[in-house]
C-alpha cells in the first residue's frame, strides 16, 4: 500500500475530475479525492479538513485546492510529509506586494456575474479554466458535465487566500506546478512562487491551461512521483 495523499479539486471543479490523476498516482500513493468543505470562511474549511485527513498524509490540490492543501500544511508542519499544488497561487486576486495575479476588478466582475448567475458563470469559469489547451472546447465541455457546487461565498474565500507566509514557513517538501498558459494564474507567478519558497520545486509546465490536471494526467502524476522519490 502506498503513501496516504489526499487530494483536493478546485472552486466549482468537481472532485470527479481527479479520477485520473488518482489512479495515475497509484500505487506510489494511496489518493483520496476529497470534495472541499462547503463552508464560508477560510478558518471553518481548515478545520474540517484537519477533522477529515490524518496527520501524516500527503496533501494535494487544484486551484483552490492546492491553496488549502499549503495553508493546512502550514499548520501541521512536521506532521505533514509534503504537499503539491496544482495551478495555485500564492494569492488568486493581485494585491500591491503581490501583483503576479488575477487583476481586483476583473474578479470583482466575475464575482458579481457568480451571483446574478451560477450556472452561467459555471460556463464561463470552465472556458477559461481550458484556455490554452488544444482541445479547450472539448476540455471545457467535460469540466461543465461534471456536477460541482458553485456558490458566491466559495469564490469571496479564493479571494481573500493569502498563503505568502505558508508557503515561506512550511519546512517540508512543497512542489508547486503551473501552466505556461493557464488564463486564471499568470505565469508570472512561476518566478514569484520560486523567490517565495527557495527550498520548494517550483515547475512551469509548457502549453498547459489552467485545467491541466485533466488535461493530461499521466504527465502531471509523472511529475508528481518523480519529486516524492526525490524526497522519499
Amino acid at each position: 500500500m502506498g503513501e496516504p495523499l489526499y487530494l483536493l479539486p478546485g472552486w466549482g471543479l468537481s472532485v470527479q475530475l481527479l479520477g485520473p490523476l488518482a489512479e495515475a498516482l497509484h500505487p506510489a500513493f494511496e489518493v483520496t479525492p476529497l470534495a472541499l468543505p462547503a463552508l464560508p470562511t477560510f478558518e471553518g474549511c481548515l478545520q474540517a479538513l484537519h477533522a477529515r485527513i490524518p496527520e501524516g498524509a500527503w496533501l494535494a490540490g487544484w486551484s483552490l485546492g492546492g491553496m488549502l492543501a499549503v495553508a493546512l500544511a502550514a499548520q501541521r508542519g512536521s506532521a505533514c510529509p509534503g504537499v503539491v499544488s496544482l495551478a495555485s497561487n500564492a494569492c488568486f486576486t493581485a494585491r500591491e506586494q503581490w501583483p503576479a495575479a488575477m487583476p481586483a476588478a476583473t474578479f470583482d466582475a466575475f464575482l458579481a456575474g457568480c451571483r446574478q448567475s451560477p450556472a452561467a458563470t459555471l460556463k464561463r469559469f470552465s472556458l477559461l479554466c481550458s484556455q490554452g489547451s488544444e482541445q479547450a472546447r472539448e476540455l471545457a465541455r467535460q469540466l461543465v458535465a461534471a456536477p460541482a457546487e458553485v456558490t458566491a461565498d466559495g469564490l469571496a474565500l479564493l479571494a481573500g487566500l493569502d498563503n505568502r507566509q505558508a508557503l515561506a514557513a512550511f519546512p517540508g517538501p512543497q512542489l508547486h506546478l503551473l501552466g505556461a498558459a493557464d488564463a486564471l494564474v499568470p505565469a508570472a507567478a512561476y518566478p514569484a512562487l520560486a523567490a517565495l519558497a527557495p527550498r520548494a520545486q517550483v515547475v512551469l509546465l509548457d502549453r498547459a491551461c489552467h485545467a491541466f490536471p485533466v488535461q493530461a494526467p499521466q504527465g502531471v502524476a509523472q511529475h508528481i512521483l518523480d519529486w516524492m522519490h526525490s524526497h522519499g
